[in-house]
This record gives C-alpha cells, structure tokens and sequence, in this order.
C-alpha cells in the first residue's frame, strides 16, 4: 500500500525488535506510561519488553503495520478480536511483569478501566500507535491510520481508540474519529475514547 510518500506494509517478525524500540521511544513522555513506569531513567528499558509482547500479540490476532523504514507502526485489531483471550494474557504475563514490577496492579486496574469502556459493537480497533520522534510530522503515522480506516469505509465498518493525550486528540479527528467518552483511572490519568463511523 502507499499513501503518499510512505509505502505501508504488514510487519514481519524480524521487525518487532525494532518496533518494539521505536514504540519504546515514542512512548516516554506518555502520561500512561510516566503514571506506570515513574523511574524515568528505567522507563524505556522497562518498556521494551512490554512492547514486545504487544507486538507479539497482535500480529498473532490483528495487524501490525509499517513503512519501509519500519520508523513507526500501528496495531491494529479487527472487529470481534481486540479482547485477548486467557491463553494470550498468560503469554504475555512475564513480560508484563519485567516491565511493570510492583506497578503490575496499577496496570492491571488501567486494563479493567479500559475493558469496561470499549464499545461492544464490531469495529476495527487501533490499539497502539507511534512513531520514533525522529521521524515524526513525515506522514508514517497517518499513512498507517489511513491503510484500514480507508477500508472501514469500503467496508462500512467503525474503528475505535484511545488517546492517552489530550493534545493527541485534534490529530485523530482529521481522521474521522470524535470523543466519545472519558476514561479516569482513580488516582491515574485521563484517557479518551474516540470512534470513527465509516465515511
């Protein structure tokens, strides 16, 4: 696929590591990842492994999309696939467990917060979404929005996401997407939920 000047493509495993640091990265200043990881001399370390497995994931039940460069990615789940199954928690519990030690319940409260909120009707689901900060502003990450919210509108279907910044929340509207409700992690951060209806 290619959007403009950025060719799209499915992320093959050879790339998660680095996706996984590009992710790591673009996540640092993240309110959700400042509230989960405070350690800011650990937090990319930390967050490696948490990226892996969310990587690992999601090309196992979605899509992971790249440029060429592979200098961002998002991972995208399609309709009736976005909740992971017991089997993919328990993969994906080790990880986890290196990344957030003893702030583990912190993100767990965070996953159940966010569960709640996600809408039950098909949609695809745009679960993550980055870009290493040196290659920010060139297009990557909108041409890997676009690659499936082009095909929600050939296929009538909604998309969904949070947005962990405020700030964020103009860029995924030139999309399509709008608030839809507010997610507030007690004694946490603010998260949006935001849904696209098909063009």
């Amino acid at each position: 696929m290619e959007r403009g000047e950025v060719r799209v493509r499915d992320a093959a495993p050879s790339d998660e590591s680095v996706l996984a640091d590009v992710l790591a990265r673009s996540f640092l200043d993240d309110p959700i990842m400042e509230w989960l990881v405070p350690d800011d001399a650990n937090r990319y370390r930390r967050l490696l492994p948490f990226y892996r497995a969310e990587l690992s994931v999601a090309r196992r039940r979605g899509r992971v999309l790249t440029d060429t460069e592979t200098s961002g990615t998002a991972l995208w789940y399609p309709p009736g696939r976005w909740r992971q199954p017991a089997i993919e928690v328990l993969r994906s519990a080790p990880r986890m467990v290196r990344s957030l030690g003893r702030r583990l319940s912190r993100g767990l409260q965070l996953v159940r917060e966010v569960d709640a909120a996600h809408p039950r009707e098909p949609h695809w689901y745009l679960a993550i979404l980055g870009t290493h900060p040196d290659r920010q502003g060139r297009g990557v990450g909108a041409a890997v929005i676009a690659a499936i919210t082009d095909r929600c509108d050939r296929e009538v279907t909604p998309a969904y996401l949070e947005s962990s910044k405020a700030e964020n929340i103009p860029y995924y509207e030139r999309f399509g997407f709008r608030v839809r409700s507010e997610v507030v992690v007690p004694d946490g951060p603010t998260l949006w939920t935001m849904w696209r209806d098909p063009a």
